[in-house]
């Protein structure tokens, strides 16, 4: 279907469901415009002692950012963690809508730790129920990575797995295998993820390095970038990150598609007004910018 005949069926669909929730077109798209104040949970306020920022920490000063006029905070990652446990988020949750507050969360959905389950299953063997839920690849001949890919933080994209006799591609840190955004019940289980937050009651979400979910499924290499164009973007000089053009381990025309489907849109029992916005990793190749539905974030960090 042609798009603008698509993003007329959506917003037929929007108002639709508007009028059967009873909510006006300021309460769906209340991000528009919005001020969103950034709480990052390590540094905001420690409540007991640790050393540490706590949730009951960012309940305690609610009011004082309620008072600064804002529409809305927007929570740095605090899961799995020493920051609280879900009722302590619950709480949080209440007293922010009491305030008159939207909650906005991070999520990474490219990647998991190397210490979770799935990955700890998935790299036992090629033949287990997650055998496929990374991306795993064959050494070439001479037993060197799959491509030349980079890892972000320096050095190569891939790390050996001896009990598999492959490599799994990590983005980032070796910690930090990527997940296999081709396959089907990846995609669903991240869905899945992120309706669990939205039934929990968050506002939205701030969708971090979005645009690694999807690889190049041949692995072809990325091309090299003329030494005049190098400028670093962020990388340092000691990290070669910045000599390639990264068409292929990012930015993959499958994420515009993903990023669709997240869209609340998509999920008809969802309350209006659900935002999504869009963070994509620096030094990354152009080629998809984000939906006219992102939050303009005027974000403010608070390091009291």
């Amino acid at each position: 279907m042609p798009a603008d005949k698509l993003d007329a069926v959506f917003s037929a669909a929007e108002s639709r469901v508007r009028m059967s929730w009873g909510v006006s077109m300021t309460d769906v798209q209340w991000w528009r415009g919005a001020v969103i104040y950034q709480i990052y949970p390590r540094s905001f306020l420690d409540t007991d002692g640790d050393g540490v920022g706590d949730l009951p920490g960012i309940i305690e000063r609610l009011d004082y950012v309620a008072s600064l006029g804002v529409d809305a905070v927007w929570i740095a990652p605090f899961f799995k963690s020493p920051f609280g446990t879900l009722d302590d988020f619950d709480r949080l949750l209440a007293k922010a809508h009491m305030l008159g507050l939207k909650v906005m969360i991070d999520q990474v959905l490219s990647h998991t730790s190397a210490a979770h389950a799935w990955f700890r299953e998935s790299r036992q063997s090629r033949d287990n129920p997650k055998a496929d839920w990374y991306v795993w690849a064959d050494p070439r001949e001479d037993g060197t990575a799959p491509n030349n890919w980079l890892s972000i933080f320096g050095g190569p994209a891939w790390k050996w797995e001896p009990r598999r006799q492959q490599y799994y591609l990590h983005n980032f840190l070796t910690e930090q295998p990527d997940l296999n955004f081709h396959h089907p019940d990846v995609r669903a289980a991240m869905l899945d993820n992120l309706r669990f937050w939205l039934d929990r009651g968050v506002d939205g979400f701030r969708l971090d390095s979005i645009n690694f979910c999807f690889h190049d499924a041949q692995l072809r290499d990325n091309p090299p970038k003329p030494k005049d164009r190098r400028a670093g973007r962020g990388f340092s000089a000691d990290n070669p990150y910045a000599y390639q053009y990264h068409y292929f381990n990012n930015t993959r025309p499958h994420s515009a598609k993903s990023r669709r489907k997240i869209h609340w849109r998509r999920w008809p029992n969802t309350r209006p007004g659900t935002a999504c916005t869009w963070a994509t990793a620096s030094n990354c190749s152009p080629t998809i910018s984000a939906p006219p539905t992102s939050v303009t974030r005027c974000a403010r960090r608070n390091r009291r």
